[in-house]
């Protein structure tokens, strides 16, 4: 009887641990190779060119939110020539909400291929507030990559994307930019290839206890310094996940962690990319992880001074490496 009840326990011992490794695997998305080397030629991404995009964004378009149509009109405009300059075939899609029109700024690179990569950033914000790192730091590191993609040949069209708005009120409603841009792909049968949504990417702090998560226990298996960008999936879609966040590690000595989850968890689908999971697409999230990390989230205190630009520059230094290596 002890013998038998010796195997029943070390069969459940054996057989939880087997569940939580399969669990921690399925929500981190580990890499079976780390390392820090370039996979990639190195591509020149200036702090000092993200610090003018940000400050531009935040004092000469302000304040851009739903109540400001002619602020966001200007700044698109800007967007438009920022992208423009960076090579970009330009298009935008105009709608209309109680009289008003709103816009997304889109830039196509590459050739005209059926099959799609898309990388947006939304680049209104909550209310009458700067809106530095959410989300001026994310539409920095868009025009920057624009930048650096427009220098490059590639065999996919790449279409990056400024959607408007994707904060309150109109949230998780059909009238965000996404909304549009994602219907219109789903529409049209568009091929994705993926989807990269940047929101917030701007914000660090290396204190101890400095990142929060919403359930205490992922402290046990991700840092508890908010010194690290975040690559953020769903489950089912682990493998776009663990790609981007393993060309980006290859990229950069910037930390970056990974977590597939379902989209019930708070924080797992606050941004674009939850139109393109709608839609059926794969697409994720690159994050500082915004209320998580970041004190000045939707406050008027969320301004271009609060800002890592040096760690900003290394995420598009992995974001671009990731596109790379997904459009191969």
């Amino acid at each position: 009887m002890r013998r038998k009840l010796k195997g029943c326990l070390l069969f459940v011992v054996l057989f939880v641990l087997i569940v939580c490794v399969i669990a921690w695997a399925l929500i981190t998305q580990p890499l079976l190779r780390a390392g820090h080397d370039i996979t990639y030629p190195s591509h020149a991404v200036a702090p000092d060119r993200l610090i003018t995009l940000v400050q531009t964004l935040t004092e000469d378009f302000h304040p851009r939110d739903i109540t400001h149509p002619a602020n966001l009109d200007a700044a698109a405009a800007w967007i438009a020539a920022q992208l423009a300059d960076a090579g970009g075939r330009l298009d935008e899609q105009v709608y209309t909400i109680d009289g008003s029109e709103y816009r997304n700024v889109i830039a196509r690179f590459g050739p005209d291929t059926e099959e799609r990569l898309v990388i947006g950033a939304h680049y209104d914000v909550c209310g009458e507030k700067p809106g530095a790192d959410d989300n001026a730091s994310a539409v920095a590191g868009l025009i920057e990559l624009a930048r650096l993609i427009g220098q490059d040949d590639w065999s996919l069209t790449l279409e990056l994307v400024a959607f408007t708005l994707e904060e309150p009120p109109k949230f998780r409603t059909p009238d965000m930019g996404s909304a549009h841009h994602a219907r219109a792909l789903e529409a049209e049968g568009v091929p994705l290839r993926a989807m990269i949504c940047l929101e917030m990417i701007g914000y660090y702090d290396i204190g101890e206890d400095s990142q929060e998560y919403p359930v205490d226990l992922m402290k046990v298996i991700y840092p508890t310094r908010g010194d690290f960008i975040a690559v953020i999936g769903k489950l089912g879609q682990g493998g776009i996940t663990r790609r981007v966040k393993g060309a980006m590690s290859r990229a950069t000595p910037l930390p970056v962690v990974s977590m597939n989850a379902p989209a019930s968890i708070p924080g797992i689908d606050f941004s674009d990319h939850l139109n393109y999971w709608a839609a059926g697409y794969d697409a994720v999230m690159i994050t500082d992880t915004a209320f998580y990390r970041n004190p000045n989230y939707h406050e008027s205190t969320d301004t271009w001074e609060t800002l890592d630009y040096v760690r900003m520059s290394m995420v598009v230094q992995g974001v671009f490496a990731a596109v790379k290596d997904i459009a191969r």
